[in-house]
């Protein structure tokens, strides 16, 4: 995927004449004294949960044979996933249960939901080895909690003002100056692209590796912000040196 340009960098200030101090030390920094500066960040974060659901079914002349056969099954999967250390409530379990022409059909569904992906691995591992054909499994479907998608837009606002900042800072500096406190913070821009919320669907194709799932659900984010900063006068020399 092509990331957009970083936007253009603007770095705005204005130096007034500093009157000299009487008697030493610094002066307050004059009025218009400032420097203006716009600073972006850009960050992403990978999915932090991934649902599998596991299919099963039986076709049996007896209606207690098809029960018996999907249930013995289904407390299977279900004792090894909370043996594994998955929560009872990331599991949910529904069955359907029909008469097909002289047969009875049961079908069940056992979905889990992990944010352990290498414990997610071991379980579909064990399972598939231990039920073989009986059980479906469908790939794994990543995608990011609200709380995720938040985290990341704040990561990535905190990392566009700590840019711009630095930048400040690295400007006065060029000048003999040194930055004073914040004016004015502000998020101009922020955008974000790939990665997805919890959806029932997925659009990626089954014949994609575990990581490439991950890495085509994995979220990005930027910002961009714009700040006005105090510029004080230079530094005392003793200050320089302690």
């Amino acid at each position: 995927m092509a990331l957009p340009a970083p936007p253009p960098s603007r770095v705005f200030a204005e130096l007034c004449p500093v009157p000299a101090p009487v008697g030493g030390g610094d002066l307050p920094a004059p009025s218009g004294r400032e420097v203006h500066v716009s600073g972006s960040a850009e960050l992403s974060a990978g999915p932090d949960r991934a649902r599998v659901s596991l299919r099963l079914g039986s076709r049996k002349e007896l209606a207690g044979a098809a029960r018996s056969s999907v249930s013995r099954r289904l407390e299977y999967i279900a004792h090894s996933a909370r043996q594994r250390g998955v929560p009872e409530e990331n599991m949910t379990i529904t069955e359907e249960f029909s008469r097909v022409e002289n047969t009875y059909q049961m079908e069940a569904e056992v979905c889990i939901i992990f944010s352990d992906f290498g414990k997610m691995q071991n379980i579909c591992n064990l399972l598939l080895d231990k039920l073989g054909t009986s059980v479906t499994i469908s790939p794994p479907h990543f995608y990011h909690t609200p709380e995720a998608i938040d985290t990341l837009r704040r990561r990535v606002c905190v990392a566009a003002v700590g840019n711009t900042r630095q930048k400040a800072q690295e400007v006065c500096l060029l000048f003999g100056q040194s930055l004073g406190k914040p004016l004015l913070i502000k998020e101009e821009e922020t955008k974000e692209w790939g990665g997805h919320i919890d959806s029932h669907l997925s659009n990626s194709p089954d014949s994609l590796t575990l990581q490439e799932r991950i890495q085509n659900a994995t979220a990005y984010a930027s910002c961009r912000v714009f700040a006005v900063f105090e510029i004080k006068g230079k530094e005392s020399r003793r200050n320089k040196f302690l």
